[in-house]
């Protein structure tokens, strides 16, 4: 089986680009509706937005769940500040240093589209003396519009307001090793492995096992993602980052399988059938445990769903800072799960 690295890479660097923190997801869902259709998959949304492909199987009368997430860190207009500038509530868990400095565009309800910096409040050595050692917080950082505004009087003018959203330039570059890097990674690098079973399965004119409903979450990073799921969902395999880092054995290269995370052990027989499928196939992998971390499939099990579950995905150092993985990991993803749904 080879797989298609163009298209994997293209998808990545659209879904990438389309901006989509938790709570503002129609455009990267309706991308990926279009996507669905082109290749003549089922595609629906339930309520809260989150989009669900289906995949028929050779069996369908079992259903395999594979959650990924869209949705992304960002941030919030909290307030306008005297002087113009914008005071901004986080959106996920950003690591606050990592956005000083950075792009970002703000996403008017009007639908107008201003672009600005976020900055410390005290942004210059020259000026403010504790530039460098100000703490880069919520309450000491604020967003630099690039338009002429001197006043909150001035930005409210621009029909920028409480609740519009803001999104941060994700920096999207593949190397000549292969390395990608890019916010984000956590979790669109998982959402473009799950999403190109659809071209796989279409080029080899094959079929999973059994039933597969792709579900691309839109609330994962504020924990309730997957909390309610399709009722014939039998069982969860997450793919979502593999973490990188401390007495983690992971690297950029491989898959992650995550036999436990902050929400207790996933499944044990999921979990040792992810890991015999890895070695069988000679597939680049490690098993870790994630202390301070949880998936869709955690909040789907806390949401009451009658399920079990697994999760794997591609390495990504420095997750929620300025990420990164490789192909090989991400091709290393896309052959383990798609070995589970046909062996």
């Amino acid at each position: 089986m080879e797989l298609n690295r163009s298209f994997t890479l293209n998808l990545l660097e659209q879904i990438i680009n389309i901006p989509s923190p938790t709570g503002y997801c129609k455009k990267v869902i309706e991308h990926i509706e279009n996507l669905a259709q082109e290749y003549g998959y089922k595609f629906e949304k339930n309520k809260k937005g989150n989009g669900i492909i289906e995949i028929e199987g050779i069996d369908n009368s079992y259903c395999i769940g594979i959650p990924v997430h869209v949705d992304t860190l960002g941030a919030m207009v909290r307030s306008v500040n005297s002087d113009g500038t914008i005071r901004f509530t986080s959106i996920g868990g950003n690591i606050f240093p990592t956005l000083d400095g950075e792009y970002c565009k703000i996403h008017t309800r009007s639908g107008k589209i201003y672009t600005g910096t976020i900055l410390s409040t005290s942004p210059s050595v020259h000026v403010y003396e504790d530039s460098r050692t100000k703490e880069r917080n919520e309450n000491n950082m604020c967003v630099r519009l690039d338009e002429v505004v001197k006043t909150k009087g001035d930005v409210n003018a621009l029909n920028i307001s409480t609740g519009d959203f803001i999104s941060v330039e994700p920096k999207f570059v593949v190397t000549e090793s292969g390395f990608i890097k890019s916010r984000y990674m956590d979790d669109k690098a998982g959402t473009a492995c799950a999403l190109s079973l659809m071209e796989l399965f279409k080029r080899l004119g094959t079929k999973p096992k059994n039933k597969v409903k792709i579900i691309i979450s839109t609330y994962e990073e504020v924990g309730h993602g997957c909390s309610n799921i399709p009722d014939d969902i039998d069982e969860m395999i997450g793919i979502d980052m593999g973490c990188v880092g401390l007495d983690l054995s992971c690297t950029e290269q491989e898959v992650s399988i995550c036999p436990k995370d902050s929400s207790g052990p996933y499944d044990y027989e999921i979990t040792g059938r992810l890991m015999e499928l890895a070695r069988k196939h000679n597939i680049g992998h490690a098993v870790d445990i994630y202390p301070m971390y949880g998936s869709d499939v955690s909040a789907s099990m806390k949401g009451g769903n009658d399920i079990r579950g697994g999760l794997i995905g591609p390495g990504v150092h420095a997750s929620h800072g300025m990420e990164r993985t490789h192909i090989d990991g991400i091709e290393n993803t896309i052959k383990l799960i798609f070995a589970y749904l046909t062996e």
